[in-house]
């Protein structure tokens, strides 16, 4: 039995340990046996863990659970991934509450080039539904991996869409890889489960109760590039989502409703409040998001690689590639930090050698 997965599944066990914690004591102690093997006393140096949580990590004695969780992962084909891997979802780092562990059963990639969220009401009406066909079927022909939370409605409709157009679709569960909720979309979670794949971050046996549907939203928002909601009431899960992905500094997109439908209520208010862009389908996002195919490749000038410091050779460097690209992009392939990016990004424009575009995007400047 692998000993550092059975300490990291154990991590997340240990009472008033949690997400935030875990990450705290990471920077520390780099994995989670040596988080473990540590005296108490250097626990409790560690700023918010103290002797309370200290003694919690001390005293943790049920591996049997961890053991008896890793059984049945070797037994089903699911991978766990520990926030200090590479295959964890790169995104979801720069998120402050990121599960530090999370369940995968599929095949697509969770750090894919173009994700996107697609949430919306439980009850659709033939207008949301429309959308959510068309939109979905759109984002598939530009190679966008559609992601949602397995739920009634828009979430199920944006999942069947998907496995229909051919694109890799993953549904964040709300409980443990050991069932399916609701149990009408068995057969949609299964065929996801080799055109794309479902993740959590709840241990098999936990039930889908109402507290961990919030839980589950950090993921959807927090995995994607953007979050688009086709349709939604002032009350559900998909505005928490939307709350949730301009938390983390995602774009939230929305289809507009008519000013008197209960249905379109949400979407119209996040719009209304700036909180969300309108759109009327995907070429609005593929745009706002600088996806769009480019007719020609860009042209730049070689002499301004001289005038660059080391963290803008960086950003230079990855423009190059592909431009226009959004500024979460920039942290994460960069490994800059929010001020180290803005410093660079601002310098840049200065020199006119790049410029802003909607939608927290930055372009190189021919």
């Amino acid at each position: 039995m692998p000993e550092e997965l059975l300490y990291q599944i154990a991590l997340t066990r240990i009472p008033l340990i949690g997400d935030v914690i875990i990450r705290k004591l990471l920077e520390t102690f780099g994995s989670a046996g040596d988080i473990f093997r540590a005296r108490r006393r250097e626990l409790e140096r560690i700023e918010t863990v103290g002797s309370i949580r200290a003694n919690a990590i001390g005293a943790f004695r049920n591996f049997s659970e961890a053991e008896k969780e890793i059984h049945f992962m070797e037994k089903y084909g699911i991978r766990a991934l520990f926030c200090t891997e590479p295959d964890y979802p790169q995104r979801l780092h720069h998120c402050y509450d990121s599960p530090s562990l999370l369940y995968y059963k599929g095949t697509a990639s969770l750090n894919a080039p173009r994700m996107v969220s697609v949430v919306g009401t439980r009850k659709p009406s033939g207008y949301g539904r429309r959308m959510c066909r068309q939109i979905t079927e759109e984002l598939a022909a530009a190679q966008v991996t559609v992601v949602s939370g397995l739920a009634y409605g828009i979430d199920i409709l944006a999942h069947e869409t998907a496995l229909q157009a051919g694109t890799p679709t993953i549904g964040v569960l709300a409980h443990g890889l050991d069932r399916i909720y609701p149990a009408a979309h068995k057969n949609t979670a299964v065929a996801m489960m080799t055109q794309g794949g479902l993740l959590t971050d709840f241990m098999s046996g936990h039930l889908p109760d109402r507290q961990n549907f919030p839980k589950r939203n950090r993921i959807v928002a927090g995995i994607c590039d953007a979050t688009i909601v086709v349709e939604s009431g002032m009350q559900g899960g998909s505005l928490i989502t939307a709350d949730l992905a301009g938390g983390y500094h995602r774009d939230v997109f929305c289809f507009p409703g008519r000013a008197d439908d209960p249905p379109s209520a949400g979407c119209n208010h996040l719009i209304k409040n700036n909180k969300a862009m309108l759109i009327t389908g995907a070429a609005d996002v593929l745009q706002m998001m600088g996806w769009e195919e480019r007719s020609r490749p860009l042209v730049i000038q070689r002499e301004l690689f001289l005038q660059l410091s080391d963290n803008e050779q960086k950003l230079m460097h990855l423009l190059r590639e592909k431009s226009p690209r959004h500024v979460e992009e920039l942290y994460l392939l960069t490994g800059l930090t929010g001020s180290e990016v803005a410093e660079a990004v601002f310098s840049m424009e200065m020199q006119s050698i790049l410029k802003s575009l909607p939608g927290q995007r930055y372009e190189l400047v021919i």
